[in-house]
């Protein structure tokens, strides 16, 4: 059984807490709703308030006072909206259990999630980062140009710990990377990080197929917008970490005001149910397809992690606009880890904010198209790559 983690269980055993093993099937479906059969709920409630009345305003001094202090979640009845949401708070939980970790905190997208931890760091005096490319187009761009006052050292995984010096506050790396799929040993990574925290962002794996935080990653990223919400119509990002770190996450979005809106919180909640089924479906389909673009001469090379996945990049001979333009099943747009397979170029989108020669150097060129692979019927997608490539 793949477990993902355990669970308390208040009403066993004659009221004691239990420690009840959970296959991450189960967990992605109940993580998050316990609590909602004892309350006659089936679906989660979605709590829309902005804020929450109170006829004791000395408890409320002393609550904003205690989250002041450690960024803790406030005991009792929700104070404000910007301070927490009780819906969010659903997905956060089951976020956490999937991942393994102690707490998750939701942001309004991946990019508000990682300035946050960015933030974070450098309240501390802890501004300089550590990465190892590639990465997102929007995480390089963040830290290269320097938007909130950080300062980035690039490096190869060998040099991570030679990159160190007493003033770095985050490790950040991304395996499976965007979009070349190259793939770290994040245990081995981990080790180089010494004390310094490592954030390892997930987004394309899920903790279907990897959790970091078991490999020493102190802090999981994921752009919940992509497999985490899986229909395309929700934006969110999430960082999975210890209560500590959390506590410091929640006075900076408090602050800043990246909050999850509820009902995508509730979307988010809901996309988990499903998850383990979708990605393992996809990367069923992704497997064939890489097996078939590698067979197939019109493509110069394909890239897909052993990890696997649902997710596919490959280079063509042919040029690779010509090819997004002749698609007709799958959607030609950005983004990923929707039911619908996507397909783009990032050269001209994800990663177009990343300077040309720092893009090359990362493996991304020019003839490099991503493909992510959604739950249509594996053979209707190779008929619509086959036309799209072209005449052999």
């Amino acid at each position: 059984m793949d477990t993902a983690s355990t669970y308390d269980d208040p009403a066993a055993v004659g009221g004691h807490a239990t420690r009840t093993p959970r296959a991450l099937a189960t967990e992605a479906v109940h993580a998050g709703r316990d609590d909602l059969a004892r309350q006659g709920l089936h679906a989660p409630p979605i709590d829309l308030s902005t804020t929450y009345p109170s006829y004791d305003s000395r408890a409320e001094a002393a609550r904003v006072d205690a989250f002041a202090t450690d960024g803790a979640d406030p005991s009792g009845p929700p104070v404000y909206g910007r301070l927490g949401n009780p819906t969010v708070a659903r997905f956060e939980t089951a976020l956490a259990r999937l991942e393994g970790t102690e707490a998750a905190v939701a942001f309004a997208s991946g990019m508000a999630a990682l300035s946050a931890v960015l933030l974070a760091r450098a309240a501390t005096g802890l501004r300089h980062v550590v990465a190892v490319r590639p990465l997102y187009g929007c995480s390089d761009h963040l830290l290269t140009a320097g938007l909130l006052g950080t300062e980035v050292t690039w490096t190869d995984p060998a040099g991570i710990a030679d990159a160190l010096r007493p003033g770095t506050g985050l490790v950040l790396v991304e395996s499976p990377a965007n979009p070349t799929l190259a793939e770290l040993d994040l245990r081995a990574v981990a080790h180089a990080c010494g004390t310094v925290p490592l954030l390892a962002d997930n987004t394309f794996a899920t903790p279907v197929l990897q959790r970091p935080a078991g490999l020493g990653a102190r802090l999981v990223l994921h752009s919940a917008t992509k497999y985490l919400g899986g229909h395309g119509d929700v934006l969110g990002g999430v960082v999975a970490c210890d209560e500590e770190f959390a506590g410091q996450l929640r006075k900076i979005r408090f602050a800043t005001g990246g909050v999850l809106h509820p009902l995508a919180g509730y979307l988010l909640l809901r996309g988990l149910a499903t998850l383990p089924v979708r990605v393992r479906a996809a990367s069923a389909s992704a497997a064939e397809l890489a097996r078939r673009l590698t067979a197939d001469p019109r493509v110069a090379r394909v890239h897909y992690p052993r990890l696997g996945g649902a997710m596919i990049a490959f280079e063509v001979f042919d040029d690779p606009h010509e090819v997004i333009s002749r698609v007709r099943l799958i959607t030609p747009a950005v983004s990923l880890g929707s039911v619908d397979t996507l397909i783009q170029h990032p050269a001209s989108i994800s990663h177009r904010v990343v300077d040309e020669r720092d893009r090359r150097s990362a493996g991304v060129s020019d003839r490099l198209l991503r493909l992510s692979v959604g739950l249509e019927d594996v053979d209707d997608l190779w008929a619509d790559l086959d036309v799209a490539l072209g005449p052999l």
